[in-house]
C-alpha cells in the first residue's frame, strides 16, 4: 500500500472553493511540501490559488496517478471509478453517503467498480490519509510532525482529534489513516501495512467494531509480533455499541470477547485518548523494559503518589543493593532518603541530578528509572532537564516535570532532545506499566 502513503502523484476530486473539502485537502497537500505530481480535477475547469501557487483544474483525469482522492457526491462515486480505475492504484473516498445512512446498495456498487480495475479503496465516510515521512497530507486534518506513531482510526472526527492531541503532546506520527465504513481495506491490512513500515514504531488504533474477527486476530497477532499495538475500543457499553453501529455501521459485539483478543493477541489496551498517547510517547522512546522502577524525586508527595501508582498496576519498586546506598550516600547531603524512592530534597540541583540517575542506572536490580523533578523557584527547570539529558544510562528513563509555567522551558528541551515528559507521576507511572507489557 506504498502508493497510498507514499505516493508519487495524487488527483483531488471535489469542489476547489475554499472552504470546500476538496481544496481543504488540496491545500493540505500543498502547504505540507508534497513533492510529487498533484493533479486537481473538476468538471468545471479553471484554476485554484493555494499557497502562493497556481494550478490548473483538469476537467477529467487524463494521465495515470498512484492515488485519487474523492470529495464529490456519494452517487457519482461508483461512475467515477468506473471511469479512471485503469489510471489509478488506491482511491480515498471521504464522501459520505453510503452504509451508514443504510446506503448499502450504492457501496457494493462503489466496491464492484473498483475490483473490476484492480483499484483499492479507503473510505467511503472517512477523512483521508496522511504519510508523514513522504510529506502527504491527503485529508483535511491538522497536519502533524514526522515521527514513529502510526494512527489507524476507524472514526474520522477521532482521527482528526487525536492528531490535534498528538501535536499538543510533541507525539511524532508516521501515517494516519481514517478508514471510516472499511468498504474494502480495513483495520487488519492497515495494521499488517505499518507492521512492516521501517518509519512506524508503534501503531495506535481506534475502532468500534471488526467486520471478521479471525482475519483481525491473525493481522493483530502478526503486528504486536513486530510492534507495540496500543488499542481504543468504542462501544463497550450497549449504549456505545448501538451508537457505533449508527456511526459507521460496524458490528460491535461483545466487549469482553475484544478484550480477551487483545489479551490473547499481545496488544495493550487503553481506557481513554490521553492513555492512548502516554503509551505512544512510552514507545515512541523506549521498545520495553521489565517491572523494577527506581523512583528519583526532590519532592517527597510526588515521589509516594508515583510509589503507590506503580504497585497498584503490578510493577515493583526496585530494591536498590547496598553497593548503590552506600555510593548515593558518599555524596548526597544526609537529609536525602537513599532508599527507594530516592528524595534529593527540594534544592537539588543539575549534579545531585546527573550523578544519582547514574548511580542508579548501574544497579543490576533496577530495570528502569522514574526521574520526578517540582522545581523551586530559584532553581531553572531546564537545568534539571540538562541533567536527565546528558547522565550516562542505558535504561529507560521516564521523566514527571510538574507543573506548567514552572516547568516549561525543562519540558522544552527535553523534547528537543526526544525525552517526552508525563505531567503526573500517575502517567508516568502508567508509561512504565505498559513499557513492562512488552
Amino acid at each position: 500500500m506504498d502508493y497510498f502513503f507514499y505516493p508519487s502523484s495524487v488527483a483531488v476530486f471535489g469542489s476547489f472553493k475554499e472552504g470546500a473539502i476538496a481544496y481543504e485537502i488540496l491545500r493540505n497537500i500543498v502547504e505540507g511540501g508534497f513533492e510529487g505530481e498533484i493533479i486537481p480535477v473538476n468538471p468545471k475547469g479553471g484554476t485554484v490559488e493555494i499557497a502562493g501557487r497556481t494550478l490548473q483544474i483538469h476537467e477529467r483525469l487524463d494521465r495515470a496517478v498512484d492515488t485519487a482522492i474523492i470529495a464529490i457526491p456519494a452517487k457519482f462515486v461508483p461512475s467515477l471509478i468506473d471511469e479512471i480505475g485503469s489510471l489509478i492504484k488506491g482511491a480515498v473516498v471521504i464522501s459520505a453517503g453510503f452504509s451508514e445512512v443504510g446506503n448499502s446498495q450504492l457501496e457494493r456498487e462503489l466496491v464492484e467498480k473498483a475490483k473490476k480495475h484492480g483499484v483499492r479503496i479507503i473510505g467511503p465516510n472517512c477523512a483521508g490519509i496522511f504519510g508523514v515521512h513522504g510529506r502527504f497530507f491527503g485529508s483535511f486534518e491538522v497536519r502533524v510532525r514526522p515521527g514513529g506513531l502510526a494512527l489507524i482510526s476507524q472514526s474520522g472526527a477521532f482521527g482528526g482529534a487525536a492528531l490535534a492531541m498528538g501535536n499538543d503532546e510533541g507525539i511524532g506520527f508516521s501515517a494516519f489513516v481514517s478508514y471510516g465504513n472499511a468498504s474494502d481495506l480495513n483495520e487488519s491490512d492497515f495494521l499488517e501495512y505499518f507492521a512492516d513500515d521501517e518509519n512506524t514504531k508503534a501503531i495506535a488504533l481506534y475502532i468500534e467494531g471488526v467486520k471478521d474477527g479471525r482475519r483481525f486476530m491473525k493481522a493483530l497477532r502478526y503486528a504486536t509480533a513486530r510492534k507495540p499495538v496500543i488499542i481504543l475500543k468504542a462501544g463497550k457499553s450497549a449504549g456505545g455499541a448501538r451508537a457505533a453501529a449508527s456511526h459507521t455501521g460496524s458490528l460491535a459485539g461483545s466487549y469482553e470477547i475484544y478484550r480477551a483478543a487483545f489479551k490473547q493477541a499481545g496488544a495493550i489496551e487503553v481506557e481513554e485518548m490521553e492513555e492512548l498517547f502516554d503509551a505512544a510517547k512510552a514507545f515512541e522512546m523506549y521498545p520495553g523494559t521489565g517491572k523494577r522502577v527506581a523512583v528519583i524525586t526532590n519532592s517527597g508527595g510526588p515521589g509516594v503518589l508515583a510509589t503507590d501508582k506503580l504497585e497498584r498496576l503490578g510493577l515493583e519498586i526496585a530494591r536498590l543493593s547496598d553497593e548503590t546506598v552506600n555510593e548515593l550516600r558518599s555524596f548526597l547531603p544526609p537529609q536525602c532518603s537513599v532508599r527507594n524512592p530516592i528524595d534529593l530534597i527540594a534544592d537539588a540541583d543539575y549534579e545531585r541530578y546527573r550523578k544519582t540517575i547514574e548511580v542508579v542506572c548501574r544497579d543490576k536490580n533496577v530495570d528502569s528509572l522514574l526521574v520526578i523533578c517540582v522545581p523551586p523557584i530559584f532553581l531553572p527547570s531546564e537545568e534539571i532537564a540538562r541533567a536527565i539529558i546528558e547522565a550516562e544510562c542505558n535504561k529507560p528513563v521516564i521523566v514527571n516535570f510538574m507543573a506548567g509555567e514552572l516547568v516549561r522551558d525543562g519540558v522544552e528541551l527535553l523534547e528537543g532532545r526526544g525525552v517526552k515528559n508525563f505531567p503526573t507521576p500517575e502517567r508516568a507511572a502508567r508509561a512504565l506499566m505498559w513499557l513492562s507489557r512488552r
